[in-house]
C-alpha cells in the first residue's frame, strides 16, 4: 500500500468513483460540478499548493486524498475518498496515516486542518480517531437549499 502522485492518467478512475450529485458534494463540496470532467480535475489539480495523491494497493487504485497548502506550516486535508470495493477494511485510516506522515516529512507541516459534514459519521469518527479535534461549526447551503452542518477540525503534528 502506498500513496503516489495523482496524475492525468488517474482522472478517469476518480470520475468513475463519484457516481451521484450528492456523493460529489459530500466528497468535494462545491468545487466540482457533477458530473466531474477531466477538465475540472486538471484545472483544480494544476493550481499551486494543491497536492493530490492516489492510494494504491497491490498496484490497484483504492483511494484519493489531497493536501492543500494554507501556509508554510499548515496544510488542509481535502477530498478524501476510498473506492467502494475497499471500504470497511480500514484503508481510509491507513491512507490518512500515510498522508499525515507525508505532510510532516515532505512539507514540514506543523498543523493539518480539514472540514467534514457532520452527518458523515464514518469520516467524522475516523478523523477523531486520528487525533483531529473540532474547532468550529458552520452551515453550508447546498444548491437545492438544503443546509448541512460542517465541522472544521485540526490536528497538531
Amino acid at each position: 500500500m502506498q500513496l503516489t502522485d495523482f496524475t492525468e492518467v488517474d482522472y478517469p478512475t476518480l470520475i468513475n468513483w463519484i457516481r451521484s450529485e450528492e456523493l460529489n458534494y459530500l466528497w468535494g463540496g462545491p468545487l466540482y460540478r457533477y458530473p466531474i470532467t477531466c477538465q475540472q480535475i486538471a484545472q483544480h489539480c494544476g493550481k499551486d499548493g494543491i497536492y493530490p495523491y492516489l492510494l494504491t494497493i497491490k498496484g490497484e487504485a483504492a483511494g484519493y486524498a489531497e493536501l492543500c497548502r494554507e501556509s508554510e506550516s499548515q496544510y488542509r486535508v481535502c477530498r478524501v475518498f476510498i473506492a467502494d470495493r475497499y471500504k470497511g477494511r480500514g484503508y481510509a485510516k491507513q491512507m490518512l496515516q500515510l498522508l499525515v506522515e507525508l505532510a510532516k516529512d515532505k512539507f514540514d507541516a506543523q498543523t493539518l486542518t480539514l472540514a467534514v459534514f457532520e452527518h458523515n459519521v464514518v469520516a467524522l469518527n475516523l478523523y477523531r480517531a486520528l487525533g483531529f479535534q473540532s474547532m468550529a461549526e458552520e452551515r453550508c447551503r447546498l444548491p437545492n437549499n438544503e443546509v448541512w452542518p460542517l465541522l472544521r477540525m485540526e490536528k497538531r503534528l
